[in-house]
């Protein structure tokens, strides 16, 4: 039997309320704050990511999907959504736009790792980007999107972190002092921090493994030796998320996992004991134009997983509304009613009334056990009499209520009851 591939889902007609409720209220809290879709391709030039995620990520060493295409290119499945962004920023001169620039994504992404809960090897995103501003102001802005994004979505057990990693004025000195922290404690790390200790040191502070967490915890603070620049910003960004009455906590090991973040980093996570899935994640990422060919462009923005929401509405037993069905279903009894059926079920249609018509073949009773197996709210019946009379009889499926009314009636009779 053919299966989906492992680290990939089918998204199934019962799962679909969830996505369609995540992605309404992405599109329409974003609005609130200025913000407009773009979409990007599946697939870039493998070189974009090389230069803009870091070399010595995870991503790029283990996670991305590359492939030569016919004409001889490096082309590579998008594993994250704000390098595309950036790239578009640049190509259709956004710079020339009023800035900041405010763009919303909603996509699929493809990382090649270990399939888990609210994890999977092509999963999707929900993504905003706003370029062109430093101000930290926009910071605090965009945290309080976020976070308005999942209180509104019914996820109130929730907690925010940040952290400053600092700049590239200020960030060597703080890497050479954690490289020399580290030095000491090397034997005792996981093999993939042995080799982030002169590598890719910023990461070492992110490593889940147990063995790693203890010398992490007791490592040098990025925010012990930002620059007064990146101090100033990091203070103000404080002040500015008391404004907004939201509540953090400094987190001295969040740098996320991309090498392209400055300054301000944030996460937001679930407040259950012992939960590690991040909801949310995102961060300032000041000098990713410049890298990618353009003038020098402060940007901030983030990212949420929709599996991982929807993992988490269950978990918190959010209620989600329905999606829109039918409310009528007709059934029929003989050739001459099902002809009068089919013009009445396109009749309801046209006048934006969901309606069904009964399949054929199916006698009286397993019609009405169809519409009651669909949750249809009204059968409405044709027979013979009725085609003789003009009426219709109408049953309320829930109450098992019925009544008699004329056929003209139908249409007024369901808007007026909708």
């Amino acid at each position: 039997m053919y299966r989906a591939p492992r680290g990939t889902s089918d998204i199934l007609p019962q799962e679909q309320a969830y996505w369609r409720y995540i992605e309404q209220k992405a599109v329409s809290t974003t609005q609130l704050y200025g913000y407009e879709r773009i979409d990007c391709p599946v697939f870039e030039g493998t070189q974009l990511f090389d230069r803009s995620v870091g070399e010595d990520t995870d991503i790029v060493e283990k996670e991305m999907y590359t492939f030569e295409d016919r004409g001889g290119n490096s082309i590579t499945l998008r594993p994250e959504g704000t390098a595309p962004v950036c790239r578009a920023y640049l190509e259709h001169g956004m710079h020339n736009w009023p800035q900041p620039v405010k763009l919303y994504y909603l996509t699929s992404i493809f990382r090649y790792e270990r399939p888990q809960a609210g994890r999977y090897r092509e999963h999707h995103q929900f993504g905003c980007e706003a370029i062109g501003d430093s101000d930290p102001a926009l910071d605090a802005e965009v945290i309080d999107l976020a976070w308005q994004l999942l209180y509104s979505l019914g996820l109130h057990r929730i907690t925010l972190q940040i952290n400053s990693i600092g700049c590239k004025d200020c960030r060597p000195a703080y890497l050479a002092i954690l490289k020399e922290y580290y030095a000491h404690g090397t034997p005792d790390l996981c093999p993939d921090c042995q080799a982030r200790v002169v590598r890719n040191p910023l990461r070492l502070l992110d490593c889940k493994n147990p063995q790693c967490q203890s010398v992490a915890d007791a490592a040098p603070k990025s925010v012990d030796h930002l620059c007064p620049q990146c101090q100033e910003h990091f203070s103000r960004l404080k002040e500015y998320l008391g404004l907004l009455s939201l509540p953090f906590r400094i987190n001295h090991r969040l740098v996320r996992g991309l090498d392209y973040y400055t300054r301000t980093v944030f996460e937001i996570q679930p407040e259950a004991e012992g939960s590690q899935t991040t909801i949310l994640g995102g961060g300032r990422y000041d000098d990713l134009i410049e890298q990618l060919g353009g003038k020098p462009t402060p940007a901030i923005g983030f990212a949420t997983g929709l599996e991982r929401i929807v993992l988490n509405l269950k978990r918190e037993g959010v209620p989600i509304p329905p999606l829109p069905r039918p409310q009528v279903f007709i059934v029929y009894l003989g050739d001459a009613a099902k002809a009068k059926a089919i013009k009445q079920t396109a009749a309801l249609r046209r006048k934006n009334i969901g309606a069904l018509t009964a399949p054929g073949g199916k006698s009286l009773k397993a019609q009405m056990r169809q519409a009651n197996a669909l949750g249809i709210h009204y059968a409405v019946i044709i027979g013979e009499q009725e085609l003789q009379t003009g009426t219709m009889i109408l049953r309320d499926m829930t109450t098992a209520e019925q009544q008699t009314i004329p056929g003209e009636q139908l249409e007024d009779w369901l808007t007026a009851r909708r």
